[in-house]
């Protein structure tokens, strides 16, 4: 975590203080680096090289318009999976024609909206799809550009809820059924087949899988050429993963090289939809110890964030570190549940850590800049939390904390 680090036993966020970014925007904060997103986003495109490509960034990542318009900026693409991305990506600076549309419940409504704002692509999920996109092109008489995403039925060997390239997950079309549902797109008036889609989940740690299903796409590729279908690109989704733990993952560099080597001299266009590897490690989540409870079974550090801030260790048993953000002499040691106030047994953040703290210390969960945010609510109605960015010895409010006016805005009380 070369951006955070800590000096003269204080935890900088770059080159700013995360005690002095509690103080003035409180806690619970997401902090993200600048610096850390834009470095791990070049080094997609420095292993990509000349060969043709677009790195889409995966918006349900982290989708704060800050961060968003930061990979604009960039030249970044954008994979996005409802309306509401679409219409972020858009205020955030980025381009229409640069949006892959995701996700196997397209409503009819967005699929309208991404044609009139003219998407690069729709990843289409079902024959039904198909169908669907078809009609609503040929009502605005427009072709629609499709790629079909197949499932390459291969166990990509991470957590089962984002686990998505097995037969059994609701995404993609079976990839033995996928040439004859090519053939029955072809002859769609309104449908302009641009290519193939393939993607077998996240937090990937090996580059075997991606090989695997990278290999069964080439095939599916000769043979779609075999019935004069001729595609532009192949997507192979997202899924590289980061170090939360103990975890060594390849570099975009070792990732990406197997296949452009593959590719060689072809002329298809390489699309990567990279999400958590481009944020995750650039956030942390602050936050405060409020209480200490000892019992005979387990000791408590009880903290002002939550589930409902940081939904991951609770919904997928997921490690991140913590660290108290100043460092205490290590002789006052003590192994904590770090756990919030929501009235679940589930709401922890991390278990059996080993910390030197006390009530009113602050502490830095770490690898928490993808799927932060993004999953967060307002169960047991709690304001969600601030965001700031940090770009070298600045820290800048990316979204202001929720209120609790917020919170019931909208709802009505019944007439009497």
């Amino acid at each position: 975590m070369q951006y955070f680090k800590h000096r003269n036993n204080t935890l900088y966020a770059e080159n700013v203080s995360t005690a002095s970014i509690a103080d003035q925007f409180g806690t619970p904060c997401y902090v993200y680096s600048k610096s850390a997103i834009e470095t791990q986003w070049q080094s997609y495109e420095d292993a990509l090289q000349s060969h043709p490509h677009l790195i889409c960034y995966s918006v349900k990542a982290n989708s704060n318009i800050a961060i968003l318009n930061l990979l604009a900026k960039k030249g970044s693409g954008f994979d996005v999976v409802s309306i509401g991305e679409i219409e972020r990506v858009l205020a955030a600076g980025g381009k229409a024609g640069k949006i892959i549309f995701s996700g196997v419940g397209k409503q009819s409504h967005e699929i309208k909206r991404a044609l009139e704002v003219g998407i690069r692509c729709f990843n289409v999920e079902s024959e039904a799809e198909l169908e669907r996109i078809n009609h609503i092109a040929a009502s605005l008489n427009r072709k629609a550009p499709v790629s079909i995403r197949v499932n390459p039925d291969v166990d990509p060997k991470t957590h089962p809820y984002i686990s998505t390239g097995l037969k059994e997950n609701k995404f993609g079309i079976d990839i033995n059924d996928a040439l004859s549902i090519y053939v029955e797109a072809s002859r769609m008036n309104n449908l302009d087949i641009v290519g193939i889609d393939c993607h077998i989940g996240s937090q990937i740690t090996e580059p075997a899988p991606f090989q695997d299903a990278f290999n069964r796409v080439l095939s599916l590729v000769d043979e779609l050429k075999e019935n004069n279908i001729l595609i532009q690109h192949i997507d192979m989704g997202g899924g590289l993963g980061i170090c939360y733990n103990n975890e060594t993952p390849p570099s975009p560099m070792e990732y990406i090289q197997p296949l452009l080597q593959q590719l060689s001299d072809s002329p298809l266009e390489l699309i990567l939809e990279p999400g958590r590897s481009i944020v995750g490690n650039a956030g942390i989540l602050l936050t405060t110890v409020e209480y200490i409870k000892c019992t005979t079974y387990c000791n408590f550090a009880i903290i002002d964030a939550a589930m409902n801030d940081l939904l991951r260790p609770a919904l997928y048993q997921a490690w991140q570190d913590i660290k108290a953000i100043s460092k205490h002499s290590s002789a006052n040691e003590k192994t904590y549940d770090i756990v919030g106030p929501i009235c679940e047994s589930g709401d922890f953040l991390g278990k059996q850590r080993t910390l030197s703290i006390t009530e009113g210390d602050r502490l830095a969960i770490y690898s928490a800049g993808a799927y932060g945010f993004t999953m967060s609510s307002n169960y047991n109605s709690r304001p969600r939390v601030a965001e700031v960015m940090v770009d070298n010895d600045q820290a800048y409010l990316i979204r202001k904390r929720e209120t609790i006016r917020d919170l019931f805005e909208g709802e009505t009380i019944l007439p009497d």
